[in-house]
């Protein structure tokens, strides 16, 4: 049961760094899909979530190391305990997305985000996401929700 809940986080970093470097060498974006909703497009954010900490970008390596490294510590000790799965699958997207972030700020000096919406609010259309900040919204939800 334990290799089910790494094998979730490693599938989230795994995918998304394929993802991303197909991003990278891609020369035909941006893209619209979905009728248009969604825009394909290559992103490089050299801070953390809307690009806070962009001419920081040493302190938010090192933050999101320590965070990573804490939510793995958290990770492991919910591998010994018996029960709240939920709790585990919530930690485990969360830190296959956080893995993959901290390893594109440690290898790439930023963070490749290729996905947005077209949507009428222009602040929220101007986002532009990837498959691993998902992970982390989705996982620290379903962890929060878990926790007892």
């Amino acid at each position: 049961m334990i290799f089910i809940f790494i094998g979730i986080a490693a599938a989230v970093f795994a995918a998304d760094l394929v993802i991303k470097n197909r991003v990278e060498k891609s020369g035909s974006l941006p893209r619209c899909v979905w009728k248009g909703r969604i825009v394909l497009q290559k992103y490089h954010n050299g801070g953390a979530m809307l690009n806070f900490g962009e001419k920081r970008q040493g302190l938010v390596a090192a933050a999101s190391v320590l965070l990573t490294l804490f939510v793995l510590a958290v990770f492991i000790l919910s591998l010994g305990q018996r029960g709240n799965n939920l709790l585990r699958t919530g930690l485990a997207l969360l830190l296959g997305g956080a893995f993959n972030n901290t390893y594109d700020r440690l290898k790439r000096r930023y963070v490749v985000d290729y996905i947005s919406f077209q949507v009428r609010w222009k602040r929220f259309a101007n986002i532009v996401f990837n498959l691993s900040d998902f992970c982390i919204m989705a996982g620290a939800m379903i962890s929060c929700f878990a926790a007892k």
